[in-house]
């Protein structure tokens, strides 16, 4: 059995729930058997990404025996010569690894889990951001005019909202826009706000719920320990990614200055970036399996957090392809903590069948590979325009820290 053929498509997701785009793979081998994955976050426009996609797999990837997983990792960890991690080309692999995993699955009728340790887990907890809502959707996330983003007393009621739907955590980031000059001092407003925030949803839900505080690397260290002491006396799960990616040893000062816990991971990529995070003090890693190198290097970055007693909590904010695969190494880890989800009309409408998801837990499938199939005809009534926006942009604007006039204006 050889890995033959490739095909890629771009489809937009309605409302810009997990990204502006998908960009979703289909691998074919020379005995027919199909594997589909999915690429998070390539930095360039969706067409561009799938010419990488499709570049990559044609140098390094057809002609391969499936099986040969970590042959076809280090072919393209080092490409080009780098041999070091690069978190486009690792995005590019990530999909096409995921697809070879599914056929895997189907070749040997089993289950992806089962290939790689084996079902650890019956069911993942999960949690979900706090998205807006219409009257009459059930509680599905979609645009309103309550602003959940910033706005504590209208996050609170959407909080439970989401415990009625089962959940048993909810995450929020309410301190203001990220921007492309790294972090900043957060304002007094902006500090205020979030404590707020905070405080309003802990009332709410009580210990029903944790509450999970999600940031995008807006601050620096000193700004992240100001905030997590205003944040401790409403005990958050974790205080996510506070600091940019690039700057991990503030991840150190700070996991040493608060008693939250520290998390990070959606913009590293390979166990050698968890590694130094690790390293520095971070005690729950966030790998998207579409990112940071596929379905087995993300097992091996769960595999060495066990050695620091850290525990992992895949990063989801795309489709439900990367999001089915993430539960894979989830049900699969036992050091495995909780799973982001996204529940939309649309993640569930691209498969034939959605992913198993009841009260608050991810369902361990038992179809062989992946175990979800696409409906071809719902991604193409969605299609890509070539050079629209990127899957996830950033302020453009360096932003000061006064207190309150230009921050709004921002936002």
């Amino acid at each position: 059995m050889k890995l033959q053929d490739i095909q890629t498509w771009v489809t937009v997701p309605p409302g810009g729930i997990g990204g502006s785009f998908w960009v979703i793979v289909r691998v074919t081998t020379d005995n027919g058997i199909q594997g589909i994955g999915e690429c998070y976050g390539i930095p360039v426009s969706g067409d561009i990404a799938c010419r990488m996609v499709e570049d990559t797999f044609q140098r390094f990837v057809a002609g391969t025996d499936p099986h040969q997983v970590e042959t076809l990792f280090r072919r393209v960890y080092s490409a080009g010569f780098t041999q070091r991690p690069d978190i486009s080309m690792m995005g590019v692999f990530s999909g096409i690894e995921m697809a070879v995993w599914d056929i895997l699955g189907k070749a040997h009728e089993q289950p992806v889990y089962n290939l790689i340790g084996g079902r650890f887990h019956d069911r993942l907890r999960t949690y979900t951001y706090l998205y807006p809502k219409e009257p009459g959707q059930d509680g599905r996330p979609a645009r309103s005019s309550e602003d959940v983003y910033h706005d504590g007393d209208a996050a609170a009621r959407r909080a439970l909202d989401y415990l009625e739907m089962g959940f048993t955590a909810i995450k929020q980031d309410p301190t203001g826009p990220y921007s492309f000059q790294g972090g900043r001092e957060l304002s007094l407003h902006e500090l205020s706000r979030s404590e707020y925030s905070v405080r309003r949803i802990r009332e709410a839900v009580g210990d029903r719920a944790d509450i999970l505080f999600g940031t995008h690397g807006q601050m620096t260290t000193s700004s992240a320990i100001r905030l997590a002491k205003r944040l401790e006396p409403y005990d958050p799960l974790w205080f996510e990614e506070p600091c940019p990616p690039d700057q991990m040893s503030a991840f150190g000062r700070l996991a040493a200055a608060t008693s939250i816990p520290v998390a990070t991971g959606e913009r590293l990529t390979t166990r050698i970036e968890f590694h130094e995070a690790l390293k520095a003090g971070v005690a729950i890693l966030q790998p998207d399996v579409g990112r940071s190198g596929g379905v087995w290097e993300t097992r091996k970055i769960a595999a060495l957090a066990e050695l620091f007693n850290a525990q992992i909590a895949p990063h989801v904010y795309c489709g439900p392809i990367a999001h089915a695969a993430a539960a894979h190494v989830g049900f699969s880890s036992p050091n495995f903590l909780i799973l982001e989800t996204i529940l939309t009309g649309f993640h569930e409408d691209i498969l034939v069948r959605p992913l198993r998801w009841e009260a608050g837990y991810l369902i361990a499938p038992e179809e062989p590979g992946l175990g979800i199939e696409l409906n071809e005809e719902v991604m193409e009534r969605h299609p890509y325009t070539s050079g629209g926006r990127l899957h996830l942009e950033m302020c453009q604007t360096p932003l000061p820290s006064d207190n309150r006039r230009i921050i709004t204006e921002i936002e």
